[in-house]
């Protein structure tokens, strides 16, 4: 029979009400909750429904402290301290800095288009499916703020002009997902399967079914444009299906490029790729989206598997 309850958790911010839903379906658990502004659900194979509890519990606390570690909306943790510094170097510890690392390794794959300090564009741009265009004058006034190159970053320590923020957004959900997934195969547990949003890993393949199907988002809502067997690895999208502005109709992604802090024009809708861990996933989807009308090429010449829609 179908079940829920509620959790109550600590965290930086104190005690916080968070609920858990766990249903059983298709010979399946589903588990779900809510973390980094979207849906997230575990998928598992487990015989009792104890067993599953304990699986969705494990990986909604992860996916919540993650979140409120890093989280530019949580006030007093890492990143707020970063983004209140006022110019002061900021220490951090080894998680956030192995994440800065990948950053800036994003960062110089991108030819400086993936930019952690680009989040304070938000400022000018509001991607609610609205005609609001910000004017050039509003966008050339935040991006004085954006720029990677301006940080000094020593590991352990990371220090910016006053003014300056980063937001981990980016990839945060992606190494979330991942994290999620290897918890549960230390744990040794039955096949599972991890989606936050549609970024997704599996534990391993399931017992129970040939393989896990993952439908890819198509044109019209609730019609799948590509259904995928998965076994093993994991999948990641990007693009602007929820997300951007239509205005005399063109339609602005929230792709933006920080060296404009305009939409990357001739960007596809959407990018899902195939690859060994989420984070990969991510990367290469987001730095496919960079690429704007170049990005099936660069996926070509990369030799990865994806599916793009225009």
């Amino acid at each position: 029979m179908p079940s829920s309850y509620s959790l109550v958790i600590a965290s930086s911010q104190g005690q916080k009400r968070r609920e858990i839903r766990l249903e059983l379906a298709e010979d399946a658990w589903h588990g779900r909750f809510q973390a980094m502004g979207s849906p997230c659900e575990l998928v598992c194979e487990a015989k009792k429904r104890h067993e599953a509890l304990e699986l969705t519990e494990l990986v909604a606390g992860e996916a919540w402290r993650i979140e409120d570690k890093f989280s530019r909306y949580r006030a007093g943790n890492v990143v707020h301290r970063i983004n209140t510094a006022g110019g002061r170097a900021v220490e951090v510890d080894d998680e956030t800095a192995d994440l800065l690392d990948f950053a800036v390794t994003l960062y110089n794959l991108s030819e400086h288009r993936f930019d952690i300090t680009s989040g304070v564009l938000r400022r000018a741009w509001h991607f609610d499916g609205g005609d609001r265009v910000p004017s050039e004058n509003i966008v050339s006034d935040v991006l004085r703020l954006v720029g990677w190159h301006r940080a000094d970053w020593r590991r352990p320590f990371l220090q910016m002009p006053s003014g300056m923020e980063i937001d981990l957004g980016g990839i945060g959900k992606e190494y979330a997902v991942d994290r999620c997934a290897g918890l549960l195969r230390e744990q040794g547990s039955s096949a599972c399967l991890v989606n936050f949003g549609g970024d997704l890993a599996v534990s391993r393949a399931p017992e129970g079914r040939r393989s896990w199907k993952v439908a890819v988002e198509g044109d019209a809502e609730g019609e799948p444009a590509h259904l995928i067997d998965l076994k093993q690895g994991a999948l990641a999208t990007s693009g602007d299906a929820r997300r951007y502005l239509l205005k005399d109709g063109i339609r602005y992604s929230h792709i933006l490029d920080p060296m404009t802090g305009w939409p990357v024009p001739d960007a596809p809708r959407s990018i899902t790729i195939a690859a060994d861990t989420c984070v990969e996933a991510g990367m290469m989807s987001t730095l496919a989206m960079l690429k704007g009308a170049q990005a099936e090429p660069f996926l070509r010449a990369q030799d990865v598997v994806f599916w793009c829609r225009r």
